[in-house]
């Protein structure tokens, strides 16, 4: 990783922010993607030197005043607000993430009951890094045929960038990509030893297919949305999902998915159904 990652973060976000987003004039001439460093400066009211210096990782210490109106200029989310706090203090050693600690993998039994009482739903627990730690039987049988699950331990970032199946799985795969190694760009950017060893090994594995996505990586990934699955025995499925934080663990999220139209719900419910039958019949044929 780097050692000017507030920099980069501010770099990639007025890079991916177009003047129309600002309220500004696009022009015919631009040769910057994005808002220049005048016009966020201006926005924000700092001087273009100051911002450079920003971006360049020669100051590192900026106030929080300051923050907020780059936030603001940036349109930044509430997250990513949050998370632009956070580099700083990684920046200054005030929040390194999981620098020398083993990483939290349990997950609690209480957790555990909430995953059972939300069967059939595919659903998972997640570590930051893309780790599988629970799942629900419906995720199994959504993501088991794919074959997501069989390293040990699973893990959907690796699943995503290495293995030639991902791009059948996921129709959408340049998003899904992008959302993951964002996530572990995240990760990584705040002092996170794992995700920067997962990082690295992405990087030999998957070439520039990962290290440009995550180099490149301006927003965190997105909480909730629409995802399209291409099962290899139910078809195309259309699943929305919501990403939600764990309090007390190792920033685990639960990850819930939810049909989307109605052919994904038949299809889910064959899926449970094929499931149910083959567990009654496995033992009626064996007795």
């Amino acid at each position: 990783m780097g050692e000017n990652e507030l920099g980069a973060f501010l770099r990639a976000r007025r890079e991916s922010v177009t003047p129309a987003d600002a309220g500004l004039p696009g022009g015919p001439r631009r040769r910057t993607p994005g808002l220049r460093r005048a016009e966020l400066a201006t926005l924000a009211g700092v001087s273009v030197e100051y911002l450079t210096r920003l971006e360049q990782g020669r100051d590192r210490r900026p106030s929080a005043e300051i923050l907020a109106a780059l936030a603001d200029a940036l349109g930044l989310s509430a997250d990513e607000r949050v998370h632009l706090h956070r580099l700083v203090k990684a920046t200054t050693g005030g929040a390194c993430q999981g620098g020398g600690t083993p990483p939290d993998r349990a997950v609690r039994p209480t957790v555990r009951a909430l995953l059972h009482r939300l069967e059939p739903a595919p659903a998972l627990v997640a570590d930051r890094l893309g780790e599988v730690l629970a799942c629900t039987a419906g995720y199994e049988r959504l993501a088991g045929p794919a074959g997501l699950l069989e390293a040990r331990p699973a893990n959907l970032t690796r699943f995503v960038f290495t293995d030639a199946r991902a791009r059948s799985v996921f129709p959408d795969w340049e998003r899904v990509a992008g959302e993951l190694a964002a996530g572990l760009r995240a990760a990584a950017s705040l002092g996170d030893h794992r995700a920067a060893l997962l990082a690295g090994e992405l990087a030999v594995a998957a070439g520039s297919g990962f290290s440009a996505r995550f180099e490149a990586a301006a927003a965190l990934p997105r909480r909730t949305g629409v995802e399209r699955w291409s099962h290899p025995l139910a078809g195309e499925l259309l699943l929305a999902y919501e990403s939600l934080d764990i309090p007390g663990t190792d920033e685990h999220r639960l990850i819930v998915y939810l049909p989307a139209d109605d052919a994904a719900s038949a299809a889910l419910g064959l899926l449970a159904g094929t499931a149910a039958s083959a567990a009654v019949g496995g033992p009626q044929g064996a007795s």
